[in-house]
């Protein structure tokens, strides 16, 4: 079939150049709709439910909210986890399901479920979190002012800034962070209440029932429709300050005789400073689940431009942190290896083909290739991504075109029969059709078993085999079709090159080329490598044992590697997780956050960019912190720039090092995207996390406080802390109810106005199409200490005044500050992240010390964080790399119908391994995902040579040639093309190995591996294949085995 297709194309040549010319528009036309992101989202599917409720403790959200939202959602179809966050008057539970799960069904499901929950009464009923993953936050930006109040630019965030974001196509939510919240507040004085006989409960009654309009149908007047409003909405203070609350004897009380009416914000729970320059507003995008960082961040950059156009001018808008400059700094890297590559492999050509036309032939195969593969990538919907693209190598792509060409131009250069060009390319193509096609088979077919991981490893990486099978796809088709056509065309014979170089202008650079002799060059090599291949051939027994004692070596320096789950890629951005003592005040929080940034603009002026600080919880509360915690942000400058460090892990040391010693303070260094991955799939934001599980929070703190005196001990250990679960003051008032009914006090006055104390929701103020909260409090004075709030006056039945502190215990108790649950199992977590090893050997000594600590019964630890993806990892590939050699075996077994054959080929793997291990071990890389996914690529890469040189090899003995001198022959002849394919394979490979720009540490293990083993795999097809060759072949012809029917179709 494949003789008839070679037969058809060459039969047909102007039709394939013009489906070739179709196939690179439509190439470039899906290029230009591809989505571009920096890395693929990993994080799971997820839902996010958040309850708000001002007025209950941790332990009564956890008791009252959390519990029945996780007892209703559980035993949903898909579910594979359940974890929830209690905070004061917050929960959020987190809904994870299986991959593969439709989100939106997800979200259906679980809003159904949610219709069912019974919560107490005064508590929001729960709401979903938007639409987005754990990496949806792609913009933030900073909105400032020297004339403006906090309070003035929140408010213009949010009702001008914020509205004109969220119509942004792709947008799931614009969130806003710090300043003040506006709303009304009814200051009540309990003492001028008491005096007009009212209670707050009369405020609030009337405040609700007065402030709103009302319809009264139409009013039918001599043919006209008149419809009947009426009209009580509040406009504002003098509104509200002359709303009568009661009529006493003829004299009306209004608001403003019981209270003062004013213009305030509502109690915060996060804040935002920035530039070491004290408070901002901050504004975060997040994307809708499903759509492009790349564009969606572009888009909200190029709208908010528009907006800031519509602003007073006193107002700033800057953009601080978007995801597209990361897609940039990464593409770029990507170009750069992809480019470097294809240069390096277009030299390879020219000077070992020494053939200028036969060169720019197989160079054409690499745009084609690429093009054909992109719109696959569009098809199947796969972004170009540092794992998509990052990946390539150009080496792989041509090498069926390499062979070919160069088999091409050596039957032209030898053929004296006087055929055309287009008969001798015929031949040349089919000669070596069969090994060329299983040699892309082979490469191809050890990337599928990849697309059967899951988890993590699975998003990361399918990407990448899809790339690379698409791309080997349009190799494949190039080399059949395609590439005999354009031989047939460019290529000629040596008697027709002299005058042809004199009449184009492409003489000089051939004759150039012709003085690099690449026949001498090949020359050389050969008579180099005869002597060489001729020794081993004598020493049989020397060299395979030299090549098993290499195995062995390998196998040894594999067990003392490490490993981990991927290389940490380095987002050109830090985050510095901030921790200090529960019951932190804000104010104090945002002081310390002001002093950080400016301590680090001070000494790292040349390296950051911007800075700013996230505190508390945001207004959509997607990141649930307490005040106690912090997140600085810092964006980087060009690395060029940089003056403290030539790497991001040399300036994050400087940086831990200058906040050393600030007091009060654990800071805890990770990235933007890193921290959002680690937090979503394991539930914490560090490398590796020991989860304590329990009951009792005392000895959870115990036990944790343990296991964190233990991991400080771990060499590599760094940023280790403790989730704090204590240290939450707690103001509690406990209704004394024989009191309250002894002296006349209702319990719920009691309640009302301790509720009074925080914020008590009245309704809204309209001012146009705005719109801000209305809500009652007591004065500042009653709220200064547990006497102010006891010396309340209350109204008893009798009219007697009865201070709160006789009809109530008042008193300070501690609590928790933060409950974390996982199905329903309180945890707490010691958090650690690893620097100067492997993760592997460190969750080892993890292990080892969690043996020696004494968990009571009930309480239990577990280890999480990255090691968890790295062993569900390594159980895939327990079947994946199996799997791949076996159906590497099976195709060599195929190509030649002889198991010895198939035997011989297949060396080629163990050799190709043991060089990757000897790379990584020499720069000092420990086993990844990364470098594993380059050892399953190199079983497939390191048996191209082999494949040649067997194939050639067997058609000598065809031809009655003895063994040792058909294997001898074949080695020598086939020296270039076996050169050519590992060199194109490995050089493909090197700019990914040496880059050091953004991203390029992912690739890293993947490129090293694949070129080490390169150079030990070629090694063995040059020595030890043809001492294996010399040896099996004459067992088997004194045995008399039979031929295999592999190849009989055609000569190799």
């Amino acid at each position: 079939m494949l003789t008839r297709l070679i037969d058809l194309c060459l039969a047909h040549r102007p039709v394939v150049l013009v489906v070739a010319f179709v196939v690179a528009v439509a190439g470039v036309l899906s290029f230009q709709r591809i989505p571009f992101d920096a890395f693929p989202d990993t994080t799971p599917v997820q839902v996010q439910v958040n309850t708000v409720s001002p007025a209950l403790s941790p332990l009564e959200v956890e008791r009252q909210i959390t519990f029945p939202v996780e007892q209703s959602i559980s035993g949903l179809p898909g579910l594979t986890e359940v974890r929830s966050v209690s905070k004061f008057g917050f929960s959020q539970v987190t809904a994870i399901f299986a991959d593969g799960t439709d989100v939106y069904l997800a979200r259906q499901v679980v809003g159904e479920r949610l219709t069912s929950v019974r919560l107490p009464d005064g508590v929001e009923r729960p709401s979903l979190g938007p639409a987005t993953t754990g990496l949806g936050e792609i913009f933030q930006y900073l909105v400032r002012s020297e004339s403006l109040s906090a309070q003035e630019l929140r408010t213009l965030h949010h009702w001008v800034i914020r509205p004109r974001l969220v119509q942004v196509p792709g947008v799931a939510e614009i969130n806003t962070w710090g300043g003040y919240e506006k709303q009304y507040h009814v200051v009540v004085d309990p003492e001028r209440l008491v005096a007009h006989e009212l209670t707050l409960d009369d405020v609030a009654n009337v405040l609700r029932r007065d402030n709103r309009n009302a319809g009264g149908g139409v009013l039918d007047r001599a043919g006209e429709g008149q419809l009947i409003q009426g009209r009580g909405l509040v406009r504002g203070v003098e509104d509200l300050n002359a709303v009568v609350l009661a009529s006493v004897d003829g004299t009306t009380i209004h608001l403003s005789d019981v209270a003062e009416v004013r213009v305030d914000h509502q109690i915060r729970r996060g804040a935002v400073t920035a530039e070491g320059e004290g408070e901002a507003v901050l504004g975060l995008g997040f994307m809708l689940m499903g759509e492009n960082s790349r564009d969606v961040s572009e888009r909200l950059a190029a709208r908010l431009a528009d907006v800031q156009a519509s602003l007073p001018d006193e107002v700033t808008v800057t953009p601080v942190y978007q995801r597209s400059d990361l897609v940039g700094l990464v593409l770029e890297t990507i170009a750069e290896n992809l480019l470097v590559g294809s240069l390096l492999v277009v030299a390879v050509l020219f000077v070992l083909l020494g053939n200028l036309r036969a060169g720019i032939i197989v160079a054409a195969a690499i745009p084609l290739s690429m093009l054909f593969a992109f719109s696959a990538m569009l098809q199947f919907g796969v972004a170009g991504t540092l794992m998509s693209l990052g990946a390539l190598d150009f080496g792989l792509v041509v090498d069926s075109s390499v062979i070919l060409v160069e088999n091409a131009a050596t039957h032209l250069e030898r053929d004296r029969t006087g055929r055309s060009v287009r008969e001798i390319v015929r031949d040349a193509a089919v000669e070596v059709r069969r090994p060329t096609l299983f040699g892309e088979l082979i490469i191809a077919v050890v990337y599928l078993p990849i697309l059967f991981l899951e988890g993590v490893e699975g998003k990361l990486f399918r990407p990448m085999a899809l790339t690379v099978i698409f791309a080997l796809a349009g190799s494949m088709m190039v080399s059949i079709t395609l590439m005999p056509v354009l031989a047939s065309y460019v290529l000629q014979r040596r008697r027709n090159r002299v005058g042809e170089a004199r009449q184009v202008g492409l003489g000089r650079l051939r004759s150039r080329l012709r003085r690099l002799n690449p026949g001498r060059l090949v020359g050389g090599l050969q008579r180099l490598y005869r002597p060489v291949l001729r020794r081993s051939l004598r020493n049989r027994a020397v060299v395979l044992s030299a090549a098993g004692a290499l195995v062995a070596a390998g196998a040894l320096v594999a067990s003392q590697l490490g490993a981990e789950f991927v290389p940490r890629l380095r987002e050109q951005a830090v985050v510095i997780n901030t921790v200090r003592m529960s019951g932190v005040s804000l104010a104090e929080s945002v002081r310390y956050g002001t002093r950080i940034e400016a301590i680090l603009l001070e000494h790292f002026p040349d390296e950051i960019e911007h800075v700013w600080t996230r505190t508390g919880t945001g207004e959509v509360a997607t990141d649930p912190m307490g005040i106690e915690l912090s997140d600085v942000f810092i964006t980087l400058t060009a690395r060029e720039r940089w003056t403290r460090g030539d790497t991001q892990d040399e300036v994050v040391e400087a940086m831990s090092a200058t906040l050393q010693g600030l007091p009060g303070m654990r800071a805890i260094f990770t990235q933007p995207i890193e921290m959002r991955v680690n937090e979503m799939v394991s539930g914490v934001r560090s490398d590796v996390a020991v989860q304590v599980f329990g009951d009792d929070f005392d000895v959870l703190q115990a036990k944790a406080a343990e296991v964190q005196r233990a991991i400080e001990r771990i060499p590599g250990a760094t940023d280790v802390s403790t989730e704090q679960l204590t240290g939450q003051a707690i103001l509690a008032v406990d209704v004394d109810r024989e009191a309250a009914g002894r002296l006349g006090v209702p319990a719920a006055e009691v309640l009302e106005t301790v509720e009074a104390l925080g914020t008590r929701e009245l309704g809204e103020v309209f001012e146009g199409q705005r719109r801000f909260d209305l809500v009652l409090r007591l004065p500042e004075a009653h709220r200064t200490s547990a006497e102010a709030i006891g010396s309340v006056l209350l109204r008893s039945s009798a009219g007697v005044l009865v201070p709160l502190e006789q009809v109530a215990t008042i008193e300070v108790v501690d609590g928790p500050s933060t409950i974390q649950r996982v199905w329903a199992r309180r945890r707490v977590s010691v958090q650690a992240n690893v620097r100067g090893r492997d993760m592997e050997s460190f969750v080892t000594d993890v292990r080892a010390v969690l043996g020696t600590i004494d968990f009571p019964e009930g309480t239990y630890p577990r280890i999480g964080g990255q090691f968890e993806n790295l062993e569900r990892a390594r159980s895939r590939l327990l079947i994946v790399v199996p799997l791949t050699l076996l159906l590497v075996f099976a195709l060599l077994y195929l190509t030649y119908g002889r198991v010895s054959d198939a035997l011989r080929v297949f060396t080629g793997v163990p050799f190709g391994a043991v060089g990757g291990v000897f790379a990584l071990a020499l720069r000092d890389m420990p086993f990844s995902i990364s470098a594993a996914v380059g050892f399953v690529a190199l079983s497939g890469v390191a048996v191209l040579g082999d494949i040649v040189l067997v194939s050639r090899a067997r058609h000598l003995e065809k031809e009655g040639r003895p063994p040792r001198s058909a294997v001898e022959e074949a080695a020598l002849g086939r020296l270039r093309p076996v050169l050519m394919t590992a060199a194109v394979a490995a050089l493909g490979f090197v700019p990914m190995a040496l880059n050091t720009g953004v991203g390029a540490e992912v690739q890293r293990p993947l490129a090293t591996v694949v070129i080490g083993g390169m150079v030990t795999a070629t090694l063995a097809t040059l020595l030890v294949l043809p001492t294996l060759y010399g040896l099996t072949a004459r067992r088997a012809t004194a045995g008399g085995a039979a031929d295999g029917v592999g190849l009989e179709s055609g000569p190799p």
